[in-house]
């Protein structure tokens, strides 16, 4: 990965392991904030809103997703990674016609 979103997954797992309010999220905690932060996606995107608002909310999303995941590595599931690895795996699938 990149140098940025390894640091974001550090960042991420240093505030599950000392912060309290952080380290008790949990997939189900998380869906409120999930679909909050995806609806002010795509409020940005409908409103026209500048490019740095919508990378934000964009920034925003992605944080719901690498939680997830650190949630996931954290009981040996999967981690982001994985997740990466996976949504690789589904696009070359369903888009034959390019790979």
């Amino acid at each position: 990965m990149s140098a940025a979103v390894d640091r974001l997954v550090e960042v991420v797992r240093l505030l599950r392991e000392h912060c309290l309010w952080t380290a008790a999220l949990t997939h189900a905690s998380l869906v409120t904030y999930l679909i909050e932060e995806s609806y002010e996606l795509v409020e940005a995107i409908e409103d026209g809103q500048p490019e740095e608002e919508l990378r934000g909310e964009l920034a925003d999303v992605l944080l719901q997703v690498v939680l997830h995941a650190e949630i996931a590595r954290e009981r040996g599931a999967f981690d982001l990674d994985g997740v990466a690895e996976a949504l690789t795996a589904k696009l070359v699938r369903r888009n034959r016609h390019v790979f």
